[in-house]
């Protein structure tokens, strides 16, 4: 019998997400192991009566193009690609895997080759998302692998899925719209401030965010959500930071990450673990080594590590920033190939102001 929370993820993603309506054009991008989900994504859209476009795609294909292509393959982007992030309505991405791990092998020149290629359709994703020409949300597709990766039986990391996306709930739209309220207190808090001050045993740091806006992320763009984010003023980081948790990118985990800034940019870089492979990052452009995102984990109710920073990210009493390009309807103006998320814990002896108020404290609002 087939899980009813999957229908109900469906609806969530194609009625309150994106919000499909009639005649829209939906690119549906999904793993074939997260059929179920693709499945009922695809009913509903044609049920609204919009016109979807469906590509499947394996971990292995993914393998096959990075080790076997040549440099010229690799930085070939289909027409048909471009023509689709030109025009299309609605992306919709449902991501599985068969194996968290299964490009770490591959050579990181290969990767940086692969997605400098790519950056135009990005900024094209980012820039058509920021005029409201585009709309668009990820999620995730509970599989073996990733419950592996966070330490659960498949039923128990289902549940936490479920759960965190309130699929399980019903009525989720309903308590998609507390969060959204809840969350909007605090950007409409944070609008006109300028300095940010954090402190805490893992990092101690000073940005500016004059002129920049915070972003209410609460379900419409990644499903589960549930944080609050800015694009700091590009020049005016300065401090350093110990990331708390691993962070994986390319099925690759480099962990225990310390950036040093200076005016901006990232001076100094290490890490415990894939170190190689953190700095190849980034090298990979001029504006990897500056912060494109400062955002706060607003969800109280993702409150373990998984390895999957689209959970990881929201966890409350955490922030995170990420190195490469910015949204540009935060005001940012960043650049880049990457954009890569770092974790930092803020619950024990750690606070945030802002323009000299006490915002944050110990992994709690104080406004």
């Amino acid at each position: 019998m087939a899980d009813p929370r999957v229908t109900k993820l469906a609806e969530i993603l194609v009625g309150y997400s994106v919000e499909v309506q009639p005649e829209d054009w939906v690119l549906i991008n999904g793993h074939v192991l997260a059929l179920p989900l693709v499945q009922e994504v695809a009913r509903q859209v044609i049920q609204v009566g919009a016109h979807p476009t469906i590509l499947l795609h394996t971990d292995e294909l993914n393998e096959i193009v990075l080790r076997e292509a040549s440099d010229s393959q690799l930085q070939w982007i289909s027409p048909s690609e471009q023509i689709t992030y030109d025009q299309v309505d609605v992306i919709m991405s449902i991501r599985a895997a068969s194996n968290t791990r299964s490009l770490t092998s591959i050579d990181p020149r290969r990767t940086q080759m692969a997605q400098n290629a790519r950056r135009p359709l990005q900024e094209k994703i980012r820039q058509r998302s920021a005029a409201g020409s585009l709309r668009w949300v990820g999620t995730q597709y509970p599989c073996p692998a990733y419950a592996q990766d966070a330490d659960m039986s498949l039923s128990e990391y289902e549940d936490f899925v479920y759960a965190a996306t309130f699929a399980d709930q019903p009525d989720p739209v309903s308590c998609w719209q507390d969060v959204h309220c809840t969350q909007q207190r605090l950007v409409d808090w944070l609008k006109g401030k300028r300095e940010v001050v954090v402190r805490g045993p893992h990092i101690e740091m000073t940005l500016s965010i004059e002129g920049r806006t915070f972003i209410n992320s609460d379900g419409k763009k990644n499903m589960p959500s549930g944080e609050i984010f800015t694009g700091p003023v590009e020049e005016s980081v300065n401090g350093w930071v110990h990331f708390t948790y691993p962070a994986i990118r390319g099925g690759r985990e480099v962990d225990g990450v310390e950036f040093e800034f200076k005016d901006g940019k990232i001076v100094q870089a290490r890490a415990r673990k894939g170190e190689a492979y953190l700095l190849s990052q980034l090298d990979s452009d001029a504006g990897a080594r500056y912060l494109g995102e400062f955002a706060v984990g607003t969800n109280y109710g993702i409150n373990r590590f998984t390895k999957s920073i689209l959970y990881d990210e929201k966890i409350g009493g955490t922030l995170h920033m990420a190195v490469g390009a910015g949204y540009p309807e935060t005001g940012s103006v960043n650049e880049s190939s990457v954009h890569w998320d770092f974790i930092c814990d803020m619950r024990q002896e750690s606070e945030i102001l802002v323009d000299g108020d006490l915002f944050y404290k110990d992994g709690q609002f104080q406004v």
